[in-house]
C-alpha cells in the first residue's frame, strides 16, 4: 500500500523545511533508515530519515522548493501502485520556483533616460511662452538652445532662469542629463532568515524595549587573559571572560534571568546563556548551559566547537533550545557601541563592543588605557531600570576584577 512521505517539524520554530537535496531517483527502492533527503529548516540543513519501505512512485516538490510541516514531499509504495487518492486527499504541494531557493533570482530593469527636449529651430518657431521669450531676449540666450520643461517641450520661464550658457547646443543638451542603467536583484528569503524576521519583529513590538550602556575598564581583564593563554593549552577570548563573568552576575540578578509568560514570571535557577553567532544566512544562538558552573576553559572548548558547528549548518535543536539570557558580541567587527534586540523568551540581551585602546585617569594619572561598551536590553515588563543597572554593576566588578571569576 502507498504511503505518503510528510514533511517533518525538526525544530520547534519551523513551519516548513525546503528539499535541498534527493538522494534518491524515482523507481529507487528505499528501505527504513535511508537518508531520503537534506532539509533546510530554520536553523540548520539535516537529515531527513525515511521510515517506509518500498519504491519512490512521486516526488511532490523539486530540489529548491520549501513544503510546509506534514505536507507531502514524496509516495512510497509497490512499484507500479495507484497513488493518486493521497494526494487528491492533500492540499496542493507549492508551486515549483524556476530556481534553487537559496540562488539569486536577478531582475535587471534597463531604462534610458529620456532627453529634455530641445528646440533647435529659430526663435519665431520655438514652442515657447511669451514670459520666456521675453526673459531670453533680455539675457541674449538663443531660445532654440534651451530645453523645455513643459508640456510637448515648451519653454517656460524656469527654463530660462536655470539655463547655463554652453559652446554649443549640443553640449547644453548632453550635460542636462546623466546616461545609467537601472538593475537590482532579487533572492528567496532562506528559511532561516525567514523565522530570524518573524522572531525579532515579534520581540520588538511586543517587548518594551529600554537600554542600558555601561563603559568597563578591561585593562586587567586584557592581562589574565595573556596570563591564561600563556600557560593553558585552550586559548581563552575576550568573549568566553564575557560569558563567565555574565553567568556569575546573573547568578546574584535572578530578574535579570528571567522570562515573561503573559500572567507569570519565570525565575529561572539555572544559567544558560546563548551566544550569538553569525553565519551565511544569519544568526544562530547555541546555548552554553550551566555557564556559572563551567570554567573558562570549559566555555572556550565549548564555543568552539558550536562555532564549527554553525558555519558547517550541523547545528542540533538540541544546541539552541533552551536559553535564559543571550551575548551578542560585534567588537570583532571594529563596533564600540550598540543596542541588541532580545532574544525570546529571555527578558535581556548583552550588547558587547569592541575593547578600545584610549586615553583616561588610571591612578589618578593620565595613561593609556583600555575599555569596552555594553549596552543591556530589558524587557520593561520583567526589568526595572535599577535592577538591570545593579546587575551591570556586577558585571563591570568581575571584569575589571578578573581573579573574582575564579573565587
Amino acid at each position: 500500500m502507498a504511503v505518503a512521505i510528510k514533511m517533518p517539524k525538526m525544530s520547534d520554530t519551523m513551519t516548513e523545511g525546503v528539499v535541498r537535496k534527493w538522494n534518491f531517483k524515482l523507481g529507487d527502492t528505499v528501505k527504513s533508515g535511508d537518508i531520503l533527503a537534506e532539509v533546510e529548516t530554520d536553523k540548520a540543513t539535516m537529515d531527513l530519515e525515511n521510515y517506509e519501505k518500498g519504491t519512490i512512485l512521486h516526488f511532490a516538490i523539486n530540489e529548491g522548493d520549501a513544503a510546509p510541516v506534514d505536507g507531502i514531499i514524496a509516495i512510497v509504495g509497490k512499484a507500479g501502485e495507484d497513488f493518486s487518492a493521497l494526494l487528491s486527499g492533500a492540499a496542493p504541494a507549492p508551486q515549483a520556483n524556476e530556481s534553487k531557493a537559496e540562488a539569486p533570482v536577478a531582475t535587471k530593469v534597463e531604462t534610458a533616460p529620456a532627453a529634455p527636449v530641445v528646440n533647435n529651430t529659430s526663435d519665431s518657431r520655438v514652442i515657447a511662452s511669451p514670459l520666456a521669450k521675453k526673459l531670453a531676449t533680455e539675457k541674449g540666450i538663443d531660445i532654440g538652445s534651451v530645453a523645455g520643461s513643459g508640456e510637448n517641450g515648451r519653454v517656460v520661464k524656469s527654463d530660462i532662469e536655470n539655463f547655463k550658457t554652453t559652446g554649443s547646443t549640443a553640449a547644453a543638451s548632453n550635460n542636462s542629463y546623466v546616461a545609467g542603467v537601472e538593475s537590482f536583484e532579487e533572492i528567496n528569503v532562506s528559511q532561516m532568515r525567514k523565522v530570524i524576521a518573524g522572531r525579532l519583529a515579534e520581540s520588538k513590538f511586543t517587548a518594551p524595549h529600554f537600554y542600558l550602556t555601561m563603559e568597563i575598564n578591561m585593562d586587567k581583564a586584557l592581562a589574565a587573559r595573556v596570563a591564561m593563554n600563556a600557560s593553558g593549552e585552550v586559548k581563552v577570548s575576550v568573549n568566553d571572560m564575557i560569558v563567565k563573568a555574565s553567568a556569575l552576575a546573573l547568578r546574584k540578578h535572578p530578574w535579570v534571568n528571567a522570562s515573561w509568560l503573559g500572567t507569570k514570571i519565570r525565575f529561572n535557577h539555572h544559567i544558560h546563556i546563548g551566544v550569538a553567532m553569525a553565519v551565511e544566512d544569519g544568526l544562530l544562538v547555541p546555548v552554553v548551559r550551566f555557564a556559572d558552573q563551567k570554567s573558562l576553559s570549559n566555555i572556550s572548548s565549548e564555543v568552539k566547537v558550536f562555532n564549527s558547528k554553525a558555519k558547517d549548518k550541523k547545528l542540533q535543536p538540541a544546541d539552541w533550545a533552551g536559553n535564559t539570557f543571550t551575548i551578542s558580541n560585534l567588537g570583532m567587527f571594529g563596533i564600540e557601541e550598540f543596542t541588541a534586540i532580545i532574544n525570546p523568551p529571555d527578558a535581556c540581551i548583552l550588547a558587547v563592543g569592541g575593547v578600545k585602546e584610549t586615553v583616561g585617569i588610571v591612578n589618578g594619572e593620565i595613561a593609556k588605557t583600555n575599555v569596552m561598551k555594553v549596552t543591556l536590553s530589558c524587557d520593561h515588563r520583567v526589568v526595572d531600570g535599577v535592577v538591570g543597572s545593579k546587575f551591570l554593576n556586577t558585571l563591570k566588578e568581575l571584569l575589571e576584577e578578573p581573579v573574582k571569576m575564579l573565587v
